[in-house]
């Protein structure tokens, strides 16, 4: 490895790195330049925890100045985006990404160092690590505008009049880790079968749904499962009044269950822990209720109040158990689960896109009041249209929507965001019709890809960036993608996002992807007209279209790949000093070396050192022990050896051997 490259890595000018590393007990010499991978994990972590204790000096430093003068020293100021990677996060607070990690987890929060926090959860634990945070200028109109849609749905709701409140269906949101069966379990709820309509068995977009148990009706909302959906579910969660936890009874809690209980926790909901898989052989319900423990959810059944229902979603067994504890809790929580219906409609956006007959198209869930056909549609103050149509979840037209109803719309003039709070204003002439954002340009402004700043004197090779098209259906589908291309981190490979939006492959994308090599085109959902494709053809671009998001992050992976330049690998031999020079020819000499350390090996390489300096290098031609020709001589022995090389050779000169192989990189998808 480079020094550069690992001087960057600890966020330190190479000469900074070199100067310190005497001190903690690493002697490679003060104009080295690389150094062998093994030696730089120990570097690297040797670095981290002495930089753990130097702060840990400072802070207790400061404590007892600050007891004996009353003084405090002055706080840094940081201003953070309105979503940001834990990585990004230490890089712009200057601190180990581990003492972040443990700072959230203190928190209650597990994140890897990959994963994106809100600027609320980042400020809070910048906070506690003794920092003051602002929201960056770019970001801090968006900010404000979520705070304020936030704070107005609060608003609404507990502007209503007690007596006006009535009982609405409880929304119900089902979370958990990949593969462990949210969808089959809807599908047996629902006595319908959606997850054969999802590519590759996994669920790309969220769906509400309604049902009814006991004469009761229940809204569901189905959120995927996958890494690459912690922004969507965390929505999902906001929305509703009760989670579903479900589990797999033969897998146990995975790293999403875990993310699913944070969430959860983070909203204050009351859930329930479905055990899925009770069916297959190897399911274990114990080991699964002990890890449960493990992460502070106890159930029923070990002396807990966490509900759990034993179901195998994909022969129907103990759904009926389920949805009667659903029933349970929302009885248990029926004075938080109210609403006026005769007020003026109030909901939240779980859905949006452009669809080419419909237009801008969202699903929203009315959380308040009831919305009527022909209502104007407010969002944040702005006009946003007037209901034309709207579609329950079976595509049944709709001429009136009531409290906790799923309900598609049609009639937005722009396609708002995913988690805007829609409302019908009492006049609609008090709405602004300023011109507002298209999804594309919201969705433009919510993802910003930060990019590593070299090292002072860094002389590392130029980054190679893979510039990237993406159309998708819907605008959740976009932020899932660009949330997995955020993931992507490397020194010398990236990708960069040169256009996105919404909608069918057009020609202006593939002149973007003509104009920016090298480039790739990829469609999610969409169609590619024949018309563009032939273009595409014309001008060189690749134009790739997939149903099933990781597959197409794989594909980024692999072309990543193929970009990487390969890692020379520098293998350390032994080391000889020069005891007498034989001949001297042009650029070639022989001499008699005796060897101190480790081996000499015919064709290696060896650097040449006088008086602690680095004179140059050369090869090694051959090696002579007696008057035999051999391939490699020991520590302790003396030999003859061919060099050729500019660098004289004198006696005394200090040689040290090594070979250098290429070794393919390659990067490892996050996942």
């Amino acid at each position: 490895m480079n020094v550069t490259e690992l001087a960057r890595r600890l966020r330190v000018t190479p000469q900074q790195l070199l100067a310190k590393l005497p001190e903690l007990g690493f002697d490679i010499g003060a104009r080295a330049i690389k150094v062998d991978d093994r030696t730089a994990d120990q570097i690297y972590k040797k670095w981290l925890e002495n930089s753990r204790r130097e702060r840990l000096r400072d802070q207790i430093v400061r404590q007892t100045s600050g007891a004996t003068e009353g003084t405090e020293g002055p706080v840094k100021e940081v201003a953070l985006p309105s979503v940001i990677a834990v990585r990004d996060f230490a890089g712009k607070l200057n601190l180990p990404v581990t003492r972040v990690i443990q700072q959230l987890m203190k928190a209650g929060i597990l994140a890897s160092q990959n994963e994106r926090i809100d600027f609320m959860t980042a400020s809070i634990i910048a906070e506690e690590l003794g920092f003051k945070t602002t929201a960056e200028s770019a970001d801090q109109a968006e900010l404000q505008a979520s705070e304020e849609s936030q704070d107005r749905l609060k608003e609404i709701l507990s502007s209503q009049e007690k007596g006006d409140l009535k009982e609405r269906p409880p929304v119900v949101v089902v979370m958990g880790h990949v593969d462990h069966g949210k969808t089959r379990t809807l599908d047996a709820i629902r006595k319908t079968h959606v997850m054969e309509g999802e590519s590759g068995g996994i669920t790309q977009h969220i769906g509400a749904y309604m049902v009814e148990k006991k004469g009761k009706p229940l809204t569901f909302i189905d959120t995927p499962g996958h890494e690459a959906f912690t922004v969507m579910r965390s929505r999902g969660a906001k929305v509703a009044d009760i989670a579903i936890l479900v589990v797999a009874a033969d897998d146990g809690v995975q790293p999403q269950t875990k993310e699913a209980i944070n969430i959860i926790q983070a909203a204050k909901l009351p859930f329930i822990v479905a055990m899925n898989k009770i069916d297959k052989p190897d399911a274990d319900p114990n080991r699964v209720m002990g890890q449960l423990a493990e992460a502070g959810i106890t159930v029923e059944e070990w002396g807990g109040k966490i509900p759990m229902a034993r179901i195998s979603a994909k022969i129907g067994t103990g759904i009926d158990e389920l949805l009667d504890l659903v029933l349970l809790v929302a009885e248990v929580e029926k004075d938080r689960i109210m609403s006026n219906p005769d007020a003026r409609a109030a909901g939240t956006i779980i859905e949006s896109h452009v669809d080419k007959g419909e237009g801008p198209v969202a699903t929203a869930i009315i959380q308040n009041g009831t919305l009527n056909r022909n209502d104007w549609l407010g969002i944040s103050g702005n006009a946003y249209g007037r209901v034309r149509m709207m579609r329950d979840w079976n595509g049944k037209a709709l001429e009136k929507a009531t409290p906790g109803m799923p309900v598609k719309i049609l009639g937005f003039k722009v396609a708002p965001s995913v988690g805007d709070i829609m409302e019908v204003p009492e006049n609609p002439k008090d709405l602004e019709t300023k011109k507002m954002k298209t999804v594309s340009r919201q969705t433009a402004d919510s993802f910003t890809a930060t990019k590593a700043q070299p090292a002072e004197g860094d002389e590392a090779q130029k980054k190679i960036e893979l510039n990237l098209v993406i159309k998708t259906d819907v605008l959740g589908s976009l932020e899932a993608i660009l949330g997995m291309l955020e993931k992507i981190k490397h020194d010398l490979v990236g990708v960069t996002v040169v256009q996105k939006g919404l909608g069918n492959v057009t020609e202006s994308d593939i002149e973007r992807a003509a104009n920016s090599k090298p480039s790739v085109v990829y469609g999610f959902n969409v169609m590619l007209p024949t018309a563009i494709e032939i273009a595409a053809r014309e001008k060189g671009t690749e134009v790739k279209m997939y149903k099933v998001i990781y597959d197409l992050y794989d594909d980024v992976i692999a072309r990543l790949n193929t970009l990487l330049p390969q890692e020379k690998i520098v293998n350390e031999l032994g080391v000889a000093e020069v005891a007498a020079v034989f001949r001297t020819e042009n650029n070639r000499m022989v001499v008699g070396l005796r060897t101190k350390e480790g081996k000499l090996v015919t064709g290696a390489k060896v650097r040449v050192f006088r008086g602690g300096e680095l004179e140059g290098d050369g090869i090694i031609e051959s090696l002579q022990s007696g008057k035999s020709a051999v391939k490699e001589i020991g520590a302790g022995m003396e030999c003859g050896m061919s060099y050729a090389g500019k660098v004289k050779l004198m006696p005394g000169d200090r040689l040290e051997a090594f070979t250098e192989e290429l070794k393919a990189r390659k990067l490892e998808a996050f996942r």
